[in-house]
């Protein structure tokens, strides 16, 4: 199939997810846009980052479709390499390799899973580090770098492989609230760069100043969707309303 840019990017057809016998996405639909942005939102174990894991097929899905570019992400056939690196994601934690400094760090997936020039792939990732506003810390081992420092080079390493969508998973829940800016203002300058991104997250501020759209999600569905300044200012459903007013 033959992806053009005026088709979803990402595209998602009634998923259904379980854990055993514990349904976690119970019929999840919508489409993402090449540099659209979507803030996925909801309360703890509605399944919002079980559903960006199945976008990048670290999760099985029980039935459903995921497309990314028209491909579909569980077709046993599908090369999981090239999908990785069409989808890049950004974890609550940071998971960087601690014996190997920031730039290592970045420069790591594109020499040894994509087999680039060792010279190209540092200039590249100089310059992503750079871009996430780290310069003079290239040779800082992640023990010496904050929370917010080392998952800016989280995200430096993500996108070294070039990726067309972003996946954000909570990226600021384990940030003390001095660092989380830092993590943020990155993210805004990607999107702004016309970058597509999926962002599970709690900052409601954040999500309703960078977002084309919301989903809100509880116990595995889509409650209620629309663009920020209609969900925040009018939530039609009883769970929306409640949920907001818990944390606005």
């Amino acid at each position: 199939m033959t992806w053009t840019a005026d088709q979803p990017l990402v595209s998602l057809r009634d998923v259904h997810k379980s854990f055993g016998a514990v349904p976690v996405l119970k019929g999840i639909s919508f489409d993402v846009m090449k540099g659209g942005v979507v803030c996925i939102i909801g309360p703890s174990g509605s399944g919002k980052s079980t559903l960006l894991r199945c976008i990048n097929a670290l999760v099985p899905i029980d039935r459903g479709s995921i497309r990314v570019e028209g491909q579909e992400v569980h077709d046993p056939k599908l090369d999981k390499l090239a999908l990785r690196r069409k989808v890049g994601m950004v974890f609550q934690q940071y998971n960087l390799f601690p014996h190997r400094t920031a730039l290592q760090n970045v420069m790591m997936a594109p020499i040894h899973v994509l087999k680039q020039d060792k010279a190209a792939v540092e200039a590249r990732a100089r310059a992503l580090i750079q871009k996430v506003r780290l310069a003079g810390k290239e040779d800082a081992y992640p023990g010496e770098l904050s929370g917010g420092q080392q998952q800016r080079v989280a995200i430096a390493r993500s996108l070294a492989m070039n990726p067309d969508v972003m996946l954000f998973d909570e990226v600021t829940a384990a940030l003390d609230p001095e660092t989380v800016k830092e993590v943020l203002v990155t993210i805004r300058e990607l999107a702004a760069e016309g970058m597509t991104c999926m962002l599970v997250t709690h900052e409601m501020g954040f999500a309703r100043e960078i977002a084309d759209h919301i989903y809100f999600t509880d116990r595995g569905v889509i409650v209620e969707h629309g663009p920020p300044k209609e969900f925040f200012s009018n939530a039609r459903d009883p769970r929306t309303r409640q949920f907001l007013s818990q944390i606005l």
